[in-house]
């Protein structure tokens, strides 16, 4: 998960500024960037798939721990994971949406 996120704030970076210098975008520089755009939309979608099967599996042991305390470790264990997968989820949603209108002020100009 850090890398993409070093990945994603470095890019974010890159495009402020180039925008703040008033640098001119060529088609193949815009091409690139909603390519990007789109790779990261497909690393949020994946994260929002994991973070929901984490969310489900935790539920079904938080069930189970009706019938034996011993499903409160798996329960416990996933929880924590959800919480750094709900956590990352956030950022990587955030920071698409910020690189949208990165990209409207870019094919604006």
């Amino acid at each position: 998960m850090g890398h993409m996120r070093k990945y994603i704030k470095s890019f974010i970076k890159d495009l402020e500024t180039k925008i703040d210098k008033k640098y001119k975008f060529n088609e193949k520089e815009v091409s690139l960037i909603r390519y990007k755009i789109n790779d990261f939309q497909h690393e949020r979608l994946i994260h929002l798939l994991v973070t929901l099967f984490y969310a489900i599996f935790a539920l079904f042991f938080l069930v189970l721990c009706n019938y034996h305390p011993i499903f409160l470790i798996p329960f416990l264990a996933l929880m924590i994971f959800l919480i750094f997968y709900i956590k990352h989820y956030f950022f990587l949603e955030n920071a698409v949406q910020y690189i949208y209108k990165l990209y409207d002020k870019i094919i604006s100009k």
